[in-house]
Order: structure tokens, then sequence, then C-alpha cells
């Protein structure tokens, strides 16, 4: 079977990169992405699998393909959300929804997912075991999608979950991984100081909210740098100071909002009760009052060591050609939703490379002129199929 699902991924290459640019053209943000679900069920429509749409908190989709042969129950994601994001790239399939862009690859995840799938369909007299198909919805926007998903239901009987995300650190060819904890948890807060506005010439008579904001900027970095071990990881980021006002007004209230990465659930408590303490600390030191906002986000990701040693040895082993180097991959401070499934369920989330062709520093994911090598796809198609077959 192997031999012949490798043929057939090498065969509809060309489908894939059709279906990759039809989904840049047309990009929907997280929670309204309604066509491009549309276009995803359709794909499936006819075929003998069993579907689930509108599954979560969103436009979710599972397809459930069943093997003719006893064996393990295994999930397969890709996310297919878009970004606000202004597209400045000068592909002849750029974005055609102003504002909106697939900067992260999600149009490749998708495209190559659905043309494994329907080879697994084909070949499914000959498959071993279930494979579930999972089609996300809402990656890049809390709460997510996947946790939603795992809520439903659907999923209680898989037994390993797998995932890919294409990055530009490496060429096409390179797949790296990371066993244990892999991606950063994250979380985000927004806090609210009331202060008391006034005239400029007399800050006696006014208390101003800019100067507390000021320090709490300053104030929480050193949660950072004298409250977590150092050598665990952790970033608190100030995204928004929310201050405008006039040059001789005293502003009465200020909203900030942040971002913090960790990458174990017991660095996340520390910094939320740090920066909960802080808080209380500048309302008793400027007589201010506080409203804080603070929403633990997606956990860290951790890859089961069985499950990545298991993809790890079967990608090395592999003879597909498209599969250049296997190599291991240090800690990433971004955050994925997937990180909700391996919570629950055993499995390892890996990176493919897809640097273009000739680019020395390729633009990273989320950058308005993010582009990718689309001969990635043919490379996590047949990583892919090759755990499927393992």
């Amino acid at each position: 079977m192997k031999k012949q699902l490798m043929d057939m991924l090498e065969s509809r290459k060309d489908e894939m990169i059709e279906i990759r640019r039809y989904l840049h053209e047309n990009p929907e943000l997280s929670y309204k992405e309604e066509k491009t679900a549309q276009y995803i069920a359709d794909f499936y429509e006819g075929k003998d699998v069993e579907l689930h749409t509108n599954v979560g908190n969103g436009y979710g989709i599972i397809v459930t393909i069943q093997g003719g042969k006893p064996g393990k129950t295994i999930a397969l994601r890709a996310d297919f959300d878009a970004l606000p994001i202004q597209e400045e790239t000068d592909v002849p399939f750029k974005s055609k929804n102003d504002g909106v862009m697939h900067a992260c690859g999600h149009d490749a995840h998708t495209a190559y997912l659905l043309v494994l799938a329907d080879c697994l369909i084909q070949l499914k007299d000959s498959l071993s075991g279930t494979v579930k198909i999972i089609h996300q919805h809402a990656e890049e926007t809390p709460p997510g999608g996947a946790k939603s998903i795992m809520e439903s239901g659907l999923l209680d009987d898989v037994e390993n979950v797998y995932g890919v995300h294409f990055f530009p650190f490496h060429p096409t060819g390179v797949v790296s991984y990371r066993s244990e904890y892999a991606m950063a948890g994250r979380s985000c807060f927004k806090l609210t100081i009331q202060g008391k506005g006034g005239h400029g010439s007399s800050p006696h008579l006014a208390n101003d909210s800019i100067v507390a904001g000021s320090h709490f900027v300053t104030a929480i970095q050193t949660v950072i740098s004298r409250r977590i071990n150092p050598f665990e990881m952790g970033v608190i980021t100030i995204g928004s100071f929310d201050g405008k006002g006039t040059f001789n007004v005293i502003k009465d209230s200020v909203v900030l909002e942040g971002d913090v990465r960790y990458m174990t659930s017991k660095t996340q408590q520390v910094i939320q009760e740090e920066v909960e303490r802080i808080v209380k600390g500048i309302e008793a030191q400027f007589g201010v009052t506080c409203e804080l906002e603070y929403v633990p986000d997606y956990p860290p990701l951790y890859n089961d060591p069985e499950a990545t040693a298991h993809v790890v040895a079967t990608l090395e082993n592999s003879d597909a050609p498209e599969i250049k180097e296997v190599k291991e991959f240090q800690m990433l401070s971004g955050s994925e939703d997937f990180a909700y499934y391996l919570e629950k369920i055993p499995g390892c989330f890996f990176y493919v490379g897809c640097k273009p062709k000739g680019v020395e520093d390729a633009y990273f994911n989320h950058h308005p002129k993010f582009d990718m090598d689309e001969d990635c796809m043919l490379v996590a198609a047949k990583a892919v199929g090759e755990i499927v077959c393992s």
C-alpha cells in the first residue's frame, strides 16, 4: 500500500498546488471561514467517508476514513484560517480579500491533507485501522478551534494524533522535530488603570494614569528577570498602551494589553500570580484603581516522546527522495492550539521546511511578504503518509 500511496501523491503534486493557490486567493479570518469550510466539505462529497461539519465553536470538519483492515485509530490535522494582514507579495494568486492573507501556510496545510486524505480513501481497503482527518478552523484567534473540537467527543477513540507546520527555517526536504516541550504556551491580558484627569499645569490636583501604567510596563519585566527560574523560558510583551490624549491634559485612564509566553504550565502560574501582585502594588502605590483581565490561552505544546521517536524513525527510514533530512530543532516560543489535542492524545507536531528556492533570508510566517516553496506540500504529504502506513 505504501508504494501505491507514494506514487499517487507524487502524481497529484500539481493538484496540491492548485488547491493551495485557490485557498490563498480566497482567505478568510478565524471563525469566518464559511466559504473555505464549504470548499473542503464539497471536496469530500460523494466519497466513502463519514463527514461531520460545523464541529466545535466554528466551521471545524472531521472526516473519518475506515480502513479495510484492523488497526489503530489515528488523527491528522490541518488548519484553514487566515490572518488580518494586507498581502505584499507579487505572486499571481495574491489574496483577493483586502486585509486578509494566508501568511502562515494554512492554505498549504489544507491542500496537502486534502490530497492525502483522498488518496487514503481510494486505498481504504488496504488501510489498517481508522484515520480521522481534522480540518480545523480558527487556529490563529483565541480560544481557537482545537479545544472545542476535542470537547466534541468525536476524537475520543483516537490513539495518536499528528500535525505538520510549514516554516521557512529550512529549505524544502528538511523535516525537523522536538520531543517533549516543543512550543510555548500563551496567555494574554488587558489592564485598565483608572486615575483622575486634570490639567497638565496642576498635577497635584490629578492622578496621572500614564505614570502608573508606565511603572507597570517596567515592573512586570522583573517577573521574568527575578521570579522565573533562569533555566525556564518566559516572555512578557506589552503590545498596546492606549494612552493617547492631548499634550496638556493628564489622562484619567489608560488601557494596556499584553502577551505572555512560557514553556511549562508551572511557569504560566508563576507569571500570572506575579502580574496580579504587581497590579495590586500599582493600586497601592499610585492610588489608582485597576481592572485586570488575564486569560491563559493556548497551553505549551508537548510532543509525546514515544510518538515522536516513532515519527523520527519512520521518516529516517523513508525511501521517499523528497525527504532529504530529518533533524532535531530547538524549542519555539511561538504557540499552537494543536497543544490541546496533545494534552489528551499522545502524538507529535513536527515541522517541514518551505524556504523559497534561491532565498537566503526568507520572510517568516505572519509577514505580509511570507511565501513558500510549494514543493514542501509533497514532502509533508509523503511524510504524513509514511506515518499512516507505519
